[in-house]
């Protein structure tokens, strides 16, 4: 059991990943050179964006302390994680002190980025090497999933799996064993790709703001694309990690690969290193209007100039192809710009994934896995050899000698792929949706969603439209598999394995037929999510509901629905739709009224507005979650609800949820007669401080007209005194209010923004 870990060095990292330890309920001592130094860098990492703990009360569990005068604290530590700067001259005699004082049979491991970790324990006991390994996290810890675990020979192996296991199922980390070799598989692999793009760069044919349009979202890559994420990481960091890389190297040629280019150096002697800089290859100002401008690197004469749109024509062109291998595959093999780019850059370093991969990692698989993990790539190099075609790639790098052993023979055989499937799950229990799929057990789909048999009787309801938003597709299957669950299976679990859950109703739908005044298909369309959700309330099997990353709007109103929720640490839900000038009309308004009264003391007779007001707020603020830990201290989450750490078991959690609430004998809820509203007084309350706050000028008309809207529907209407009402009287209110909005010429306009520019409109 790991109840308390010890971090040793406070600094970014060793800060973060004490916070994600904290966020998880294990306590943390964080130690760096004086108790000052590490309170600060706590502090530091409290206002970090995004936020490194899951709650704020998690930092709570962060004990400060410095070497001289706590060191001693590691004795009562399960697990001690060295986290000091990358020079093995500083960490060979701390491991020495955390030798003397550990307690036989602690965990001691060290976050270095490419240092080997067997040279590093050389002298120290018997007990610690048994116990030694190296944990590398990636930056920022919570968020990125990676964790390579670097074993030494001396490693106990039962200490290897009980480290997998805990950063698989406790710290939701994608785990990859690697083998004790300068920078690991990820870093490794991805330096090397960045330095070719920094030999393309130096040619003067491409623009800083074009290499990124090239290496990020269109090839499956992250947003940040090459030199935004080089700003994020710092260059000195990056400078480090390709130092290490090249001073391991004995060939002078493989040397040569990792040589930084005159225009790093020419940063890091400017000290222009990114973010922490305030400069890099990008430069954020402020107008004199007070707005932000984002400016950019001329490598020519290294200075700023406006930041400029990209129009290269075969991005634009490949924008409509839904499969990324297909689209990868048609950039690569562009005679454009943007193919000859890729060719130069791309193919190299998947021919050297190849190469090295032997040396590096325990297989194909391991790389594959690391990249997307570590570098947020959509496919691993293996799997992008698979998808533009090993012999493609090789011709494309023909001019550089013989392909490594792997390619060669794959295209000596006559195939054009490594591998004769997807890459598998690392293991049981993970992505479980996709292995049912891929086992042909589609039950019932159209455009929107699919059934699909996960076994055991335990039927999924799975959305796979654009961002997973709700439109009649979606909802007829939401009808349709709480009763194909009852008729063929014993529970229902509503979920999928994509970046985000849901990101709540098809508003363009919605916005075409209110600005035709089709007024009677708009009634249609909220009649029919609420009865969508009122299905999966009362079904009669469990129904378990399984979100993660965005969970908004009608997405969340989903999760409120369901039997019980097993969400993913990282979701962000939220009822929202007051930033489109709506009001939650699913049922949502109605569950979180229900939510808060359930907070009244038993038995008494208890004012409501204080439990009314918080439903209000929620509401009205449009509170988003910031995790699962969160969405719980919120109210979207139940006492009874579960949180997942690794999301690729979410499903198989719900899974597990759903057979135990069928175990315990599971019967649907009742529907509820009788819920306490509080009539005229409640709703002139509620109403004052709208009114309040418009005369302060803290909201528009428009958010105080939202707001008496929902104050009316959460006091009751127009009832005179406090009564209860049912459940469908109160459905009825929002349904009205919602109708009533979407007539409204600022709500329209605040859904055609954000559907234009993904953005809130406060008019």
């Amino acid at each position: 059991m790991i109840r308390t870990v010890g971090i040793v060095g406070a600094g970014t990292m060793g800060a973060q990943i004490g916070a994600l330890f904290a966020g998880i309920g294990v306590d943390v001592w964080l130690l760096d050179l004086t108790p000052q130094l590490a309170r600060e860098s706590l502090e530091k990492t409290k206002k970090l964006k995004p936020d490194p703990f899951y709650t704020p009360d998690a930092a709570a569990r962060i004990r400060t302390g410095g070497f001289d005068d706590s060191f001693d604290a590691l004795a009562s530590c399960d697990w001690i994680i060295e986290a000091v700067v990358e020079r093995a001259d500083i960490k060979r005699p701390l491991l020495e002190r955390i030798d003397r004082v550990r307690k036989p049979g602690s965990i001691v491991s060290t976050n270095t980025s490419g240092l080997a970790v067997a040279a590093l324990a050389e002298g120290r006991s018997e007990d610690f090497r048994r116990h030694w390994l190296g944990t590398h996290f990636f930056n920022p810890p919570r968020y990125l999933r990676l964790l390579e675990i670097i074993p030494t020979p001396d490693t106990d192996p039962a200490v290897i799996a009980r480290v997998q296991a805990y950063g698989d199922l406790r710290l939701g980390k994608g785990v990859v064993i690697a083998k004790d070799t300068p920078n690991f598989i990820a870093n490794h692999i991805g330096v090397h790709g960045v330095f070719r793009v920094l030999e393309v760069l130096a040619t003067g044919r491409y623009t800083i703001e074009e290499i990124d349009a090239m290496s990020g979202p269109a090839i499956g890559r992250p947003k940040s694309a090459t030199f935004r994420t080089l700003d994020m990481v710092g260059l000195d960091v990056f400078a480090h990690v390709a130092r290490t890389l090249a001073e391991s190297a004995t060939d002078p040629a493989a040397r040569s690969l990792f040589e930084p280019p005159p225009i790093v150096l020419e940063l890091l002697k400017r000290g222009w290193i990114g973010e922490k800089a305030g400069q890099g290859f990008y430069k954020r100002v402020k107008r004199p209007g007070g707005d932000s401008q984002i400016l950019v690197l001329d490598p020519a004469t290294m200075d700023y100039r406006p930041s400029q749109h990209v129009t290269l024509a075969s991005l634009e062109a490949t924008r409509g192809i839904e499969d990324p291998g297909e689209r990868l595959k048609t950039l690569f093999l562009g005679k454009d710009r943007v193919g000859d780019f890729l060719r130069s850059t791309l193919a190299p370093t998947l021919v050297y994934a190849a190469r090295v991969a032997p040396s590096i990692a325990h297989g194909i698989d391991d790389v594959d896995r690391a990249m997307r993990w570590g570098f947020g790539w959509d496919a691993g190099p293996f799997e992008m050899l698979d998808l533009i075609g090993v012999q493609n790639v090789i011709d494309a790098v023909a001019d550089a000698g013989s392909p490594p052993p792997l390619l060669s023979e794959a295209a000596a055989g006559g195939g054009n792929r490594l591998r004769t499937g997807t890459l598998q799950p690392a293991g049981p229990g993970l992505e479980i949706l996709r292995s049912a799929k891929e086992q042909s057990r589609v039950v019932r789909e159209n455009a929107g969603a699919s059934l699909v048999d996960l076994g055991d009787g335990v039927l999924a309801l799975e959305f796979h439209s654009k961002m997973n938003a709700i439109g009649g597709d979606a909802i007829e299957l939401l009808m349709a598999g709480p009763e194909e669950a009852a008729r063929n299976f014993r529970a229902l679990v509503v979920g999928n394995e994509s970046a985000n859950f849901s990101a709540g109703a098809n508003l363009m739908l919605l916005l075409m037929e209110a600005q035709d005044g089709n007024w009677d298909e708009v009634d249609m369309m909220v009649r029919a999510f609420q009865s969508a959700t009122s299905a999966l309330k009362y079904a009669d099997v469990p129904v378990i509901v399984a979100p993660v990353g965005l969970a908004i709007g009608g997405g969340c109103e989903i999760s409120l629905h369901g039997d019980r929720v097993q969400a993913a640490a990282e979701t962000y839900m939220g009822l929202v739709e007051v930033g489109v000038g709506l009001i939650p009309a699913g049922g949502g308004t109605k569950e979180m009224l229900i939510r808060c009264l359930e907070c009244r003391p038993a038995g008494a007779q208890t004012d409501l507005l204080p439990f009314v007001q918080r439903a209000f707020e929620t509401i009205a603020f449009g509170k988003v979650a910031t995790s699962g830990p969160d969405a719980r201290r919120i109210g979207y989450l139940r006492a009874g609800d579960g949180i997942t750490m690794n999301r690729d078991r979410l499903i198989a959690d719900a899974k597990v949820r759903a057979l135990s609430r069928v175990a315990e004998g599971y019967q649907p809820p009742a529907r509820p007669t009788a819920i306490p509203v509080g009539g005229e007084s409640l709703l002139a309350t509620l109403s004052l401080g709208v009114h309040l706050a418009r005369r302060g000028d803290r909201i528009s008309d428009h958010d105080a007209l939202i707001g008496r809207k929902l104050a009316w529907i959460l006091a009751g209407g127009s009832l005179p005194h406090a009564t209860t009402v049912s459940e469908q009287y109160l459905l009825d209110l929002e349904r009205e209010a919602f109708l009533s909005l979407c007539g409204e010429a600022k709500t329209l306009e605040r859904i055609g923004y954000t559907l234009k520019t993904g953005k809130m409109l406060r008019n």
